[in-house]
């Protein structure tokens, strides 16, 4: 049985007391580990340039070993040379950063012979800075992983276990809840309880459940749209869609979800939104200006409408839009979705639903880090496919949210968009929806940005 005077600390401990996450420890890691390697091929130059006596003018002694370290930079972040297996073997990271090296090497004499670079005199340098650069690497690597052990303290995850069953008996790790004593439940028709239970999940990388086998389903589907590694502790053999296998204190586990970006994924994904997102706001300051202005002169109210929705890992977030209906009729819901003829919209906001000008104060909710430019589109908690909540339709609903919200995405360049008057409208949504979240590349995120222009206008918006 467990005990109940550590659950209370540990319930304690994830309600509002936890130490630096082992999420923001592991960053700082990298961080270090990135600045460790250039330090390390420089140094690798400077020493070349004494013991050749040759002026250290620039990088690894030649004009193009200003390419080297960027190079290796990116083909490092490319092949997981800042990751959690390197942290955990060394060897493998050695590994990993040599290969990266090779590679930016390679790619730089690619470079200086297809542009015909005079390499006469300066081969030796070149070379032997890059050796030296590798050998002070692995050298610093190997002795980075004493202190990346200090840091982490023996673990590289935080893990959260929920008790939502009578009965366990296993082990309790630092961060525990009980889910009747905090009165949550894996209720999926219910997206205020699913965004409560998110709110626990949050910032853990590993969340183990143990709960009886009726509950399973439920519970395997919320963590699948949390963005974490989700587990359910096994009693009995059981099917769960699962995609590994795992173990807690000597117990089975099943492994039914995992954030679908790692970390190098997610900064190209967050640098892309911020690279875009900057310079379109400061383009488009005087057109939001002007459109706030019409707003404010046709009718009374605040020119932006807040709404609650759901975001990535099924929490909620306050969504932004130019306010587009009479404020005495806004529907704080969504319960009633937009029509051709609706008269609640004003004639500004007839406009900018038109032209999706209402959407662009969205571009904020990026900047703050709510939303992403392409992703699932966030829908209103009142949104229903013809008599039926989203979620009532089909319960996957839930696993769209493991990215962040989009202002556009898949399903909008592909023409989904506008009112759900019945269920396949939202079907085509969410099989859109899960056909992004499953094969995410950059390349594709880029791609979904320059079709979204041409559906700007479109017949569904209004």
């Amino acid at each position: 049985m467990t005990d109940s005077r550590a659950l209370a600390g540990a319930r304690k401990a994830v309600k509002g007391n936890r130490a630096v996450s082992k999420q923001t420890v592991r960053i700082l890691l990298y961080a270090e580990l990135l600045l460790l390697d250039l330090v390390a091929l420089f140094l690798g130059c400077i020493l070349t340039s004494k013991v050749l006596h040759i002026p250290a003018a620039t990088p690894l002694g030649v004009q193009f070993g200003y390419l080297v370290p960027p190079l290796y930079v990116l083909m490092a972040l490319n092949n997981g040379a800042y990751s959690i297996q390197v942290l955990s073997d060394n060897a493998e990271g050695l590994r990993r950063a040599f290969l990266a090296l090779v590679g930016a090497m390679l790619v730089t004499l690619l470079v200086a012979f297809f542009v015909k670079a005079d390499f006469v005199g300066t081969r030796t340098a070149f070379f032997t800075s890059v050796v030296s650069g590798g050998v002070l690497l692995g050298v610093a690597r190997f002795g980075f992983r004493y202190h990346a052990r200090a840091q982490h303290e023996g673990a590289l995850v935080d893990d959260l276990l929920i008790i939502d069953h009578e009965g366990y008996d296993g082990p309790l790790p630092r961060y525990t809840i009980n889910a009747r004593a905090e009165q949550i439940t894996p209720d999926l028709r219910d997206p205020n309880m699913v965004g409560r239970v998110a709110q626990y999940m949050n910032g853990f990388d590993r969340v183990i459940i143990y709960c009886p086998v009726e509950r399973q389903h439920a519970w395997s589907l919320i963590l699948k749209g949390a963005n974490v590694q989700g587990e359910i502790i096994l009693d009995q053999p059981f099917r769960l869609d699962a995609i590994g296998l795992n173990n807690f204190g000597g117990r089975d586990t099943l492994i039914v979800s995992r954030g679908p970006l790692n970390l190098a994924n997610r900064a190209k994904k967050r640098l892309l939104d911020l690279v875009c997102t900057i310079p379109i706001v400061i383009l488009l300051l005087p057109i939001l200006g002007i459109v706030a202005v019409a707003i404010k002169l046709e009718s009374r109210g605040p020119v932006i409408f807040r709404q609650q929705r759901v975001g990535r890992g099924n929490r909620m977030f306050a969504i932004m839009k130019f306010r587009s209906m009479r404020v005495e009729q806004t529907d704080a819901n969504g319960n009633r979705s937009a029509s051709r003829d609706d008269d609640r919209i004003t004639r500004v906001g007839r406009f900018i639903r038109a032209t999706s000008i209402d959407e662009l104060p969205q571009l904020l909710n990026v900047l703050f880090g709510d939303m992403s430019l392409v992703g699932p589109r966030p829908h209103a908690l009142g949104s229903l496919a013809g008599d039926h909540s989203f979620w009532d339709v089909d319960e996957q609903y839930w696993v769209r949210h493991a990215l962040k919200p989009g202002i556009t995405g898949l399903a909008q360049i592909r023409g989904f968009r506008g009112a759900t008057h019945q269920k396949e409208d939202l079907e085509n949504r969410l099989g859109a929806d899960l056909e992004y979240l499953n094969g995410w590349q950059l390349w594709r995120d880029i791609s979904i940005l320059m079709a979204t222009v041409k559906v700007v206008v479109h017949k569904n918006a209004y």
